[in-house]
C-alpha cells in the first residue's frame, strides 16, 4: 500500500508545491528549517488547509478534483506542538473522547494496552490542568491512538517540552509506529529525532521537497540538510544486550536471528535493552588498514569504502559499508586519506571508541 499526495498552496509570502509517493507504513519525518512548509503540508494532509491537489492513502481517497473529505470525516490522529487537551475533562475523559464515538467494529486499538504503554494508569482521574508538559503530551498521543486512526500526524511534539520531558517521551515515540500500526508523519527540525524515529525522510526547503529518502539515504547525502548545523552521524539498527560485569554493553547489529557483528558500548543512564538504534558521529570513527593491537579502542569493524567526498577545510567524508550493508560515516583529514592511500572500494577497519557511542 502506498501514499500518494500532491498539494499546492499560494500565499502572499509563501508557496507550497509538493508531490510525493511513499510506502504507507513506518514513520516518515518531515525535516527542514523553520518556515519551509512542514506544518502546512501536515495541515493539508489533515484537511485543515484547503488547497489544490490530491491525497490517496492506499485505496482511500481524501482529496482529488472536486472530492474533498472534511477533517472530521478523516480517520486520523493529530498531535500538536502543545497538547490540546480538553481542560474540563479528566485524563480518562480525554483518552476516551474519540474512542467512545467509534462504533465497536472500528475500534482497532486495545484501550488498556495503550494506557499501560504510555504509563497513564496512575493519573486517569486527574484533571488535564494538573499534568506536566510531558504528561499532557502522553495523553495527547494516547487520545490520538485510541481514535483508531488510518493515519497519525505529529507536529513537533517535543518542541515545547523541557529536556527531562523529552527524555521521557522519546522512548515511547520509538515504538509508536508498532503501536499505531498505521503510517506516521512526524514534523521536526531536530536531526537527533530523525535519527532515532524515522524510517523515511522528506527533506524540505522553501515549500518544496528536495529529497524523498529512506533514512540511510538521507544520512548518506553529503551536505545534507540534516547536518547543516549539526555533525554528520550514521545510524545502525540492532539489539542492545544486558551489560556485562565489567561495564561493557554489547550491541548486536545485522539480522536479529543472525547478527553480523558486535559493537561494544560503555554503560549509559536510561538504557533500554532490546531493539535499538546506535548513533555514530563521523568524527568518532578512525580508519586503519589492518587490525590494531595494543590499543584501547575495542571496536575494530571490518569495512569497505563506498564513497569519498571533499567537504572543505582539508576534510574528507567517507561512507563505509559494514557487514550485511550497514553504513556509517567517517570524517578524516585529507592528509590522513592520502597517507593511507584510501580509495573507493578499499577494505579497511573502522575504529570506534566505546565511550563515544550513544543509543
Amino acid at each position: 500500500m502506498t501514499i500518494k499526495a500532491a498539494f499546492k498552496v499560494q500565499r502572499a509570502n509563501f508557496s507550497l508545491d509538493v508531490d510525493f509517493e511513499l510506502p504507507a507504513h513506518g514513520v516518515t519525518a518531515l525535516f527542514g528549517p523553520s518556515g519551509c512548509g512542514k506544518t502546512t503540508l501536515l495541515r493539508a494532509m489533515a484537511g485543515l488547509e484547503r488547497c489544490v491537489g490530491h491525497f490517496w492513502l492506499g485505496e482511500l481517497c481524501w482529496q482529488q478534483h472536486k472530492l474533498f473529505v472534511p477533517t472530521h470525516k478523516r480517520r486520523l490522529g493529530y498531535v500538536f506542538q502543545e497538547a490540546s487537551l480538553f481542560a474540563h475533562l479528566s485524563v480518562k475523559g480525554n483518552l476516551e473522547y474519540g474512542w467512545r464515538r467509534l462504533p465497536h467494529a472500528q475500534r482497532r486499538t486495545d484501550k488498556e494496552q495503550i494506557i499501560d504503554w504510555l504509563g497513564l494508569t496512575p493519573m486517569l482521574a486527574q484533571g488535564a490542568s494538573e499534568l506536566s508538559g510531558g504528561q499532557r503530551q502522553r495523553v495527547a498521543i494516547g487520545r490520538a491512538l485510541l481514535s483508531s486512526p488510518e493515519l497519525l500526524l505529529l507536529d513537533e511534539p517535543l518542541s515545547a517540552l523541557d529536556a527531562k520531558a523529552k527524555r521521557e517521551i522519546l522512548p515511547l515515540l520509538e515504538h509508536l509506529s508498532a503501536q499505531a500500526k498505521v503510517p506516521v508523519f512526524y514534523v521536526t527540525h531536530a536531526p537527533q529525532e530523525v535519527e532515532r524515529l524515522a524510517d523515511r525522510v522528506l527533506l524540505m526547503e522553501q515549500g518544496r521537497i528536495l529529497h524523498n529518502d529512506h533514512l540511510q539515504q538521507a544520512l548518506a547525502r553529503p551536505n545534507s540538510l540534516l547536518y547543516r548545523d549539526e555533525e554528520v552521524a550514521g545510524i545502525i539498527s540492532g539489539q542492545l544486550q544486558s551489560s556485562l560485569p565489567d561495564g561493557r554493553v554489547p550491541f548486536l547489529y545485522g539480522a536479529e536471528n543472525a547478527p553480523a557483528g558486535c559493537i561494544w558500548l560503555t554503560g549509559q543512564e536510561g538504557l533500554t535493552f532490546g531493539a535499538a538504534r546506535l548513533r555514530i558521529l563521523a568524527s568518532d570513527v578512525s580508519i586503519a588498514l589492518a587490525p590494531v593491537i595494543d590499543i584501547s579502542i575495542v571496536n575494530q569493524l571490518p569495512a569497505q569504502v563506498l564513497s569519498m567526498t571533499d567537504i572543505g577545510q582539508g576534510r574528507v567524508l567517507l561512507r563505509l559499508a559494514l557487514a550485511q550493508g550497514e553504513q556509517i560515516p567517517a570524517q578524516l583529514s585529507a592528509y590522513s586519506v592520502a597517507q593511507l592511500d584510501l580509495k573507493v572500494g578499499c577494505d579497511c577497519y573502522a575504529l570506534i571508541k566505546a565511550a563515544a557511542l550513544l543509543v
